[in-house]
C-alpha cells in the first residue's frame, strides 16, 4: 500500500509558476506509475500528466503540454509537477495518484493523495 501527500499548492497570478510535490510512503515507490490529475469546481476529475516507473516516459494532457513538466525522484519517493505560464483555467484541486498501468489520459489509479488547491488569479 502507498500513502501519498501533496504539497506546494497556493495562489498565483496569471503567468506565474508553481511546483507541486507528492511524497510517497513505503519502499515500493519505483514500482508505480505516477500521475497528476485535477478537478475544478463543478467539473469531473481530469488527467494532467503521467510518468513511467523510471521516469523515461511521460504523457501530458493537451491543455498543459509545453507548460507543465512531470518528474520523479525514486530515491526520495517523490513525484513533482512543475507548472509554468499558469492560466485561470488551471485553477483546480490537484491530486497525485499511483497505479500500475502507463496509459495516456488514464484517470483510474489505485492510490490517491488528498489533493492540494491551486488558484490562478487574473
Amino acid at each position: 500500500q502507498v500513502q501519498l501527500v501533496e504539497s506546494g499548492g497556493g495562489l498565483v497570478q496569471v503567468g506565474g509558476s508553481l511546483r507541486l510535490s507528492c511524497a510517497a510512503s513505503g519502499r515500493t515507490f519505483s514500482t508505480y506509475v505516477m500521475g497528476w490529475l485535477r478537478q475544478a469546481p463543478g467539473k469531473e476529475r481530469e488527467f494532467v500528466a503521467v510518468i513511467s516507473w523510471s521516469g523515461a516516459t511521460t504523457f501530458y494532457a493537451d491543455s498543459v503540454k509545453g507548460r507543465f513538466t512531470i518528474s520523479r525522484d525514486n530515491a526520495k519517493n517523490t513525484v513533482y509537477l512543475q507548472m509554468n505560464s499558469l492560466k485561470p483555467e488551471d485553477t483546480a484541486v490537484y491530486y497525485c495518484a499511483a497505479g500500475s498501468q502507463l496509459v495516456h489520459r488514464n484517470t483510474k489509479y489505485d492510490y490517491w493523495g488528498q489533493g492540494t488547491q491551486v488558484t490562478v488569479s487574473s
